[in-house]
């Protein structure tokens, strides 16, 4: 027989030995923190994805592999469009790898650890994408559970740390209750855990939710939208969150949300004009409060009058505006940039198509991700 030997890596970086069993999409995506669903995704549009296969079994992540996710995950979170960081990654040189591939051993030592989702097809179907799991051994970074009392498929899965592993939540398990009508079980699915960040709750399972629901062609009667079925949930889960939290600031001695000492450095969140649905904005006051920030969405109609109103009356450390459309009207945003040149203002704009119409300036900010967008604020405020 044969043997096969590792060719070694012309910029010098450390070479896959054989031997190595690499590792599964489960195990990689709870050191980076993400979705097993984002890392098939990234493989998918970018090919970011393992390049280890062996005859009979899943394909596994090399550690390679897992350093150039480590830059795709770190680029993501500065505000970098995800085509430029994948690019960024998949170019990065040998010492860079190298450099990650310390990381990756710092943040869970051992490879050989068997997860509970190790024991399962850890390649779902394509409509099934969970978007977290159990944490292993207590992990300091929350992932999104299953719901308890959900369905559960396959065979029962192993206690973890004294939890049963159910089934994670996945996007197509909320689309299927938002198309059905079914606002008990969409409201179910879609409370967020004590200790889950909101932010990763609104990116891993409600937006992905949303552009499914917005691609779908249904056949509905009078009263009947599954768009409402979501957002009402959406709405119910941030304002059960933000009210357990805001419970506990006050059982633990701090001062109520309206105290002037938490007033002083807020971030007003606008909405764009005839945004149809501002769940993105309620996501983003959510975040920035489990970070330890505060802020107010503006609701109602904000003209350009009633905008520099308002940022005159609250003196705001920062101004926010959050939009899924692809040209929105940025009138508020001209505004407040005029009248107030030193404030920071920051601009979620998923779409390029308007990018040019913002106001150059240092203090004007166009940020194209959900968490590039709760980063930059946290930045400021803090």
């Amino acid at each position: 027989m044969t043997s096969v030997r590792s060719a070694p890596d012309p910029e010098g970086a450390r070479p896959t030995m054989p031997h190595s069993p690499g590792l599964a999409v489960a195990v990689v995506a709870r050191r980076l923190g993400v979705a097993p669903a984002t890392l098939r995704t990234w493989d998918r549009r970018y090919g970011l994805g393992p390049s280890e296969h062996r005859a009979g079994s899943h394909r596994r992540y090399t550690d390679d592999d897992v350093a150039r996710l480590f830059i795709m995950r770190r680029l993501t979170l500065e505000g970098v469009a995800p085509a430029d960081a994948a690019r960024n990654a998949l170019t990065a040189d040998g010492d860079e790898l190298a450099a990650h591939r310390g990381t990756n051993a710092t943040l869970e030592p051992a490879d050989a650890v068997v997860d509970a989702e190790d024991l399962v097809d850890d390649e779902p179907a394509d409509d099934e994408e969970p978007v977290g799991t159990v944490p292993h051994g207590g992990a300091a970074r929350p992932f999104l559970r299953a719901v308890p009392g959900g369905e559960k498929r396959g065979p029962s899965a192993p206690r973890i740390g004294g939890l049963r592993d159910a089934r994670p939540v996945t996007v197509s398990d909320v689309v299927d209750a938002a198309i059905a009508y079914d606002q008990r079980t969409c409201d179910r699915l879609l409370r967020i855990p004590a200790g889950v960040d909101p932010a990763e709750w609104w990116s891993d399972l409600v937006e992905p939710a949303l552009d499914r629901l917005a691609e779908r062609t249904v056949l509905a009667t009078s009263g009947e939208v599954p768009e409402v079925v979501l957002a009402n949930a959406t709405l119910g889960a941030l304002r059960e969150y933000t009210q357990a939290r805001e419970d506990a600031i006050v059982a633990a001695g701090g001062p109520p949300r309206n105290h002037p000492s938490r007033m002083r450095r807020i971030v007003l969140v606008f909405a764009a004009p005839d945004e149809p649905l501002p769940l993105a904005a309620h996501a983003l006051a959510a975040a920035l409060g489990a970070h330890g920030a505060m802020a107010r969405i503006v609701t109602g109609p904000a003209n350009v009058h009633r905008t520099l109103e308002l940022v005159t009356m609250v003196r705001p450390a920062a101004v926010a505006m959050v939009t899924t459309q692809a040209r929105p009207d940025l009138g508020i945003v001209h505004a407040t940039f005029e009248a107030n040149p030193g404030l920071p203002v920051f601009v979620g704009l998923p779409s390029d198509d308007v990018a040019a119409d913002l106001p150059l300036a240092p203090t004007v900010h166009r940020v194209r991700s959900f968490p590039g967008l709760l980063h930059e604020l946290l930045a400021v405020v803090r």
